[in-house]
């Protein structure tokens, strides 16, 4: 275990996996938490983050900081995607570097995999083919992390790792009513057509892609594992260049079975329907977990607990989400 006065800098702290990591290694504690808020300090400003590194000196940095957004997003403003990303992830880790920090743990995105990936994606399967085209900027400046810290191990003999998180939900996501991802977006739905005594819900799509789905509390479990692990048991099961591990489940649902439990979570006593015409996306997206179980981690938090518990929470915070 890292030692109890391990000075940390999580950056990206007000973000729902970063808060997570946040409130974990209070309950461990860990006492010398340094975070700055965007408007205290711009991650994308070099000489701004080399003044902040060197006057705050962390032992472990963790990236958990990017511009992030949907589709539409991705889609409008595909050039400060990249851009903004990379300079984070060039202006952070250089900083850390430069400082002499310990040991740094870099959050990236399943989307780092090509679209059409053998199922379930093995880490292996980075670069081997085009990525999906609607995030590919984000998605480059994400694999750019990791090499970045692979590259920065392999010149300076730095202890820099990456994980590579599955699709999260929990306590502190966004419920904006239009670029919310498909949970928060879906009990969002299911939460007002309750109040309103709708018959029906409709959802985009068939209800037949699968998709993966972990637990934020999980995923900040998974980090605090990742980063606690000696530096021969993390090179034994990754290698200099191939060194990123994925974290999720291991397992997926359909969008219709996700919407049932949604609705048996929520409450929702009404039929769910399901809009053919719409797009489906991707047919599958699952993570090979199998290298972070030969590590000694599998999730804990099962979906519908898991949804029970973000319910709890999204019910005594709705009235923040305007939108």
């Amino acid at each position: 275990m890292l030692p109890n006065n391990t000075i940390f800098y999580i950056a990206g702290h007000n973000g729902m996996v970063g808060a997570a990591i946040c409130s974990q290694l209070q309950r461990l504690g860990y006492e010398n938490l340094v975070t700055r808020s965007h408007a205290q300090l711009d991650l994308c400003n070099q000489a701004d983050v080399r003044a902040f590194m060197q006057e705050e000196r962390p032992d472990y940095v963790v990236l958990a900081a990017a511009k992030v957004g949907g589709i539409f997003a991705n889609n409008q403003y595909p050039a400060e995607f990249i851009y903004e990303n990379l300079l984070i992830e060039a202006n952070v880790i250089h900083q850390a570097y430069a400082t002499g920090v310990k040991g740094l743990l870099f959050l990236g995105s399943s989307c780092i995999y090509p679209k059409f990936a053998a199922q379930p994606m093995r880490e292996e399967e980075l670069l081997t083919g085009i990525l999906e085209p609607t995030n590919e900027p984000y998605a480059l400046a994400k694999i750019s992390g990791i090499k970045l810290c692979e590259s920065y191990n392999r010149q300076y003999g730095t202890d820099y790792r990456s994980v590579m998180p599955t699709n999260l939900y929990g306590e502190g996501d966004n419920f904006h009513a239009e670029n919310s991802h498909v949970i928060p977006a879906l009990m969002r739905r299911f939460h007002e057509a309750k109040l309103n005594n709708d018959a029906v819900v409709t959802v985009w799509g068939s209800g037949q892609p699968m998709r993966e789905f972990l637990h934020v509390d999980d995923m900040a479990n998974a980090c605090l594992h990742v980063m606690n692990l000696t530096s021969e048991a993390y090179q034994e099961h990754t290698q200099p260049r191939l060194s990123h591990i994925n974290v999720g489940t291991g397992t997926d649902v359909t969008i219709r079975e996700l919407a049932e439990t949604m609705a048996r979570v929520v409450g929702f006593q009404g039929r769910i329907e399901f809009d053919a015409s719409k797009p489906d996306g991707t047919p599958r997206k699952l993570l090979d977990v199998s290298r972070l179980a030969a590590l000694g981690w599998s999730y804990s938090i099962a979906l519908e607990p898991g949804l029970a518990s973000t319910y709890q929470w999204f019910l005594t915070h709705q009235g923040q989400f305007r939108g």
